[in-house]
């Protein structure tokens, strides 16, 4: 497997974002029900291409193959927000763990949010998704605050995590 490339998503991706979703729905990092069909379109008006970004890989003797996506997006429409992105979604299919894609993900999201004019990325997990806390707290994302008890699925109490990646120096 060749060396994520990731890119900007397109209206064309709808319905490979979709399976990739679906796919890769767990109980580690959702709180909302798994999907069932009919699945919905994955764009929509709150859910635009130029909030994603999205990973491929190079399989030996195939085309390239979308391996994972990452949304970086605004937590709100407030002015006073502008300077601030999310990552609100992450996800990589299982085949393609292990191998840098999330890595990558995340690193071309800090760059995609500073060409943006942020000065922060920051994002939420669930308290209980270790590999993933680690892989943030690895790229530099620090905990800012813990929710604890935040969700509550099938009688089992989740806290909820709030990390954030300052983009800047702190000089500027």
């Amino acid at each position: 497997m060749s060396a994520p490339q990731i890119r900007p998503a397109t209206l064309q991706d709808d319905e490979a974002l979709t399976e990739l979703d679906r796919s890769t729905w767990s109980p580690l990092h959702a709180v909302t029900p798994e999907p069932q069909p009919p699945f919905p379109p994955f764009f929509d008006s709150g859910h635009v291409p130029e909030d994603y970004l999205v990973a491929e890989v190079g399989i030996e003797g195939a085309e390239d193959r979308m391996a994972g996506y990452i949304r970086v997006a605004r937590p709100s429409p407030h002015a006073t927000q502008a300077h601030v992105r999310q990552i609100q979604g992450l996800a990589v299919y299982e085949w393609a763990r292990g191998r840098g894609v999330a890595r990558a993900l995340l690193r071309a999201a800090a760059v995609h949010a500073r060409n943006q004019g942020a000065r922060r990325l920051t994002l939420r997990v669930l308290g209980h998704n270790t590999a993933a806390r680690s892989l943030y707290e690895s790229e530099g994302f620090a905990v800012e605050g813990i929710m604890p008890e935040e969700f509550c699925r099938d009688g089992q109490y989740i806290d909820d995590v709030f990390m954030a990646l300052s983009l800047t120096d702190r000089t500027g």
